[in-house]
Formats: structure tokens, sequence, C-alpha cells
């Protein structure tokens, strides 16, 4: 599933095509991914001006003049494509634009989302009302981190893909910021001292940030708006490297199973 950098990759690759413009039509070819679309979909969109691009968490949101905000999950295996030059059967929900671009979202799993909240009443609806802070966020810092993992029993793996605590981290980035701090997946959560904390959270903003400069990871599904590819896997130092040699310790690197989902890391250097 794309995590934070992937999602922000998308939604800064869809801002030049969307953002200002006025959408002209609307085409659903089926109704409903994930979940349905919305009612009167089509008719909610168009006409309408596209007045800003956020993200939240692993959600893209894009503000209308109409006082509703589009909401865009990507599933495991959406994508979006601005002026395709060829029409796909998994191409399920097509916006064109009085600036004359035509946005394409395709998903062959169709576990993505697409709804409508009113503006200014995101943070009230089931999926964000419960959401931890932006990790890439002024609110994201070492006290946080301590106090909302102060009774958590759980590996710290397993606490980071909590969406509660932190926004939008899933397993590669996990792996990736827990390896840069030298901290175990199996520690327990409450066991982490104010220091690796801190560590942990510079990680996690230094990771995440140089995955989105290299426009996400792309192992299976993820591709930015241009259809290339991003290519950050080529700067994992763990994940996805079952034996293969740390780069720090010279040891192998090792995968087991934390919660259904696979961790890698070195256990030298991650204790």
């Amino acid at each position: 599933m794309p995590e934070l950098p992937e999602v922000e990759t998308v939604k800064r690759g869809l801002e030049p095509a969307l953002l200002n413009t006025i959408i002209k039509t609307v085409t659903l070819n089926r109704p409903n991914l994930r979940i349905p679309f919305p009612d009167r979909l089509s008719e909610r969109l168009e006409g309408k001006k596209c007045l800003n691009l956020r993200r939240r968490g692993k959600y893209i949101w894009v503000d209308l003049d109409s006082n509703e905000t589009l909401v865009i999950h990507l599933g495991m295996s959406g994508s979006f494509t601005i002026n395709p030059t060829n029409k796909n059967k998994h191409d399920h929900f097509i916006l064109e634009t009085t600036g004359g671009n035509t946005l394409v979202y395709n998903d062959p799993r169709r576990f993505g989302m697409i709804f409508l909240v009113p503006t200014g009443y995101e943070n009230q609806h089931p999926a964000f009302a419960h959401m931890g802070p932006e990790p890439l966020g002024n609110d994201f810092h070492a006290d946080y981190l301590i106090k909302a993992i102060k009774n958590k029993k759980t590996p710290i793996k397993t606490a980071l893909l909590d969406q509660t605590i932190i926004a939008g981290i899933g397993n590669i980035y996990a792996c990736e910021a827990l390896y840069l701090s030298n901290i175990s997946p199996l520690k327990i959560s409450q066991t982490l001292s104010y220091e690796q904390a801190d560590l942990l959270v510079q990680s996690i903003k230094s990771v995440l940030n140089a995955a989105i400069n290299s426009g996400g990871s792309s192992l299976r599904d993820h591709k930015q708006t241009d259809g290339s590819m991003g290519y950050f896997q080529h700067s994992f130092k763990v994940y996805n490297r079952e034996g293969q040699i740390c780069p720090e310790t010279g040891d192998k690197i090792v995968r087991i199973s934390q919660s259904g989902r696979s961790t890698f890391y070195c256990p030298q250097k991650q204790r």
C-alpha cells in the first residue's frame, strides 16, 4: 500500500493539473471501489473549482469551491495519470478540467476510496477523527512520542504502524527509520528512552523527506502522475534485503514477521 511519501508524491503531481482549475466533466466507469462512490458524485464535482490540495496521512484532500472536499485513498494499487495516451480497463474515475488536462484514476484491485466530506469538518469524519499527527509536522516530536507510547506493551515497529499514533507511516519506512535509529523492531514501545524517542523522530522525518525527494518507492504498483517510477527503493538499507549484508556491520539482514507483516532489520546494529 502506498505510504506517506508515495501519496505526497502523487499529490504534488496532481497540483499543476488541478489547482485553480474547474472540473469540466467526471466519468465513472463503475459504481464503486472499496466503497460506493458518493451519490451524485459527477454532479457534485462538475463545474467546481479546485482551491487547494492537501495530504492527511495516506489520503489526498482536494478542496472545492462548493465547500466540499474530495477525499482520495489510493488503496493497494491505485494510481493517477495525467493525460494518458491509452485507455485501460481499470480506469475507474476520470476528471477533465477546463485547463485541458485529463486525470485518470486506475485501480486494478479496487481497494482505493473516493468520497466527499464538508470542507472544514474533515477531522470529524471516521477516517480521520482518531488519526495521529503528521510525522513531518511540528506536532510530532519526542515529547509527543514518549507520551503516546508510555503504556504500549507492543513492539515499537507495531506502534509505528498504528495510524492513531502517527499518520502515514507504513511497513517500509518504519523498517528504515528503526534501522537509522539503531532500535530493534522488537523493542517494547514503553521501554524507549527519551533519547531513543528523539532519535527515532528525527530518523522518521529524515527517511520520509528523502523518500519524497526520490518520488517514493516503486516496489509493485506505485507510479508518479507522469507514469514514471519512484526510486527510493534503491536507497533501502534493510527493507526487502533479507540475507544481504548490512552496510554498517557486515552482518546479514534478517526478516521476521510482526503482526502479519514482514520486518527487516540488522540484529547486530539494532538492539
